[in-house]
């Protein structure tokens, strides 16, 4: 798949406030970026201290000595990701280096900052851990879970496309995770392979949060996440739910089985026409039961969609999910 441009928005300087967007090491689809939503609460990781260098707190604040680096994951926009040890706890992490002057510069310190403020929040097999973060002059250093298989995107582009019992495992699995986080009141409202990375297990993880949003009302109008997997109601401004990630897996699912994205054209407006009309066309090598799970998942009214307990459920990912780690959330067909 080839590289495609960000869209990006210019905007005034802001102070940084210590805050982590996208850093994935893979081509960049084209992103649809939103309004910054303000956090006002203090971020801490869980089961941790505060490592605000604002805390007045005596206890000892976390800093790179405490870490041996070792080699590096991953590259992208806004620093490095590395492999790294905590020397105390002997414990392999991946270490995330953000450069300030960067983010600052396309002034996405607030994606960073909801970053951490929801992902510190969560805990789910299935989810990326974040454990904690500290910065110093130049540079925010984030503390995340280390996926030893590395990144979902480069799986499928070495592969070409995944069988359906891989595909019907990752459905279960990331259907789980999503229905995790809608009971918390927040919307990932950007999954795509890019976003996703695989355990030691082979099992997926949710890995960024940078596009994600806490909305108690479960209701949004911005309009974010990336061109191929924007639903209806982002195009045509209406407002959203959660429901937005039903679409995002329905996508999601079809680029898994057939390697590219249900509504790939060669420039933006075919793209969203396509979008707009639910103009997907299966290939002859689609099973009738992903095709069923897909179109269920593609309704162009949000109510229509089939729910995240549906989708465990399916008859489909029901005969081909081969699910290591036990469900938060288990099928009621089991």
């Amino acid at each position: 798949m080839q590289d495609k441009e960000n869209f990006q928005r210019s905007g005034s300087q802001r102070p940084f406030p210590f805050a982590t967007p996208n850093m994935s090491a893979c081509p960049q689809r084209i992103l649809v970026k939103p309004r910054a939503d303000p956090i006002k609460n203090p971020v801490t990781g869980p089961g941790s201290q505060s490592v605000s260098s604002a805390s007045g707190s005596s206890t000892k604040e976390v800093c790179l000595d405490d870490f041996d680096i070792g080699r590096p994951l991953g590259k992208g926009k806004f620093g490095n990701v590395y492999l790294a040890k905590v020397k105390k706890l002997q414990a392999i992490v991946a270490l995330k280096v953000l450069f300030k002057s960067q983010m600052e510069k396309e002034g996405v310190e607030h994606q960073l900052r909801r970053e951490i403020e929801i992902q510190s929040h969560l805990k789910h097999p299935n989810i990326l851990r974040f454990y904690n973060y500290f910065h110093d002059r130049k540079r925010v250093f984030l503390v995340l879970e280390y996926a030893p298989r590395g990144e979902m995107y480069k799986d499928l582009q070495r592969c070409g496309r995944f069988d359906d019992q891989r595909t019907a495992t990752y459905m279960e699995e990331i259907s789980d995770a999503l229905m995790y986080c809608h009971e918390k009141k927040v919307i990932h409202r950007d999954i795509k392979p890019e976003n996703l990375l695989l355990g030691y297990r082979g099992e997926l993880k949710i890995a960024d949060f940078g596009w994600s949003v806490h909305a108690p009302s479960l209701r949004r109008r911005t309009m974010c996440g990336t061109l191929d997997y924007l639903p209806p109601e982002m195009i045509e401004g209406h407002t959203h739910s959660e429901k937005v990630d039903l679409w995002c897996i329905g996508v999601l699912c079809y680029e898994c089985l057939v390697g590219n994205p249900p509504f790939e054209t060669a420039n933006h407006t075919e793209t969203y026409k396509r979008i707009t009309k639910v103009d997907i066309q299966f290939p002859k090598f689609i099973s009738d039961g992903a095709r069923d799970l897909i179109s269920k998942l593609l309704r162009h009214n949000p109510i229509d969609r089939l729910s995240l307990q549906s989708v465990i459920d399916h008859p489909w990912v029901r005969a081909n999910s081969h699910r290591l780690l036990p469900p938060c959330y288990p099928s009621k067909k089991s």
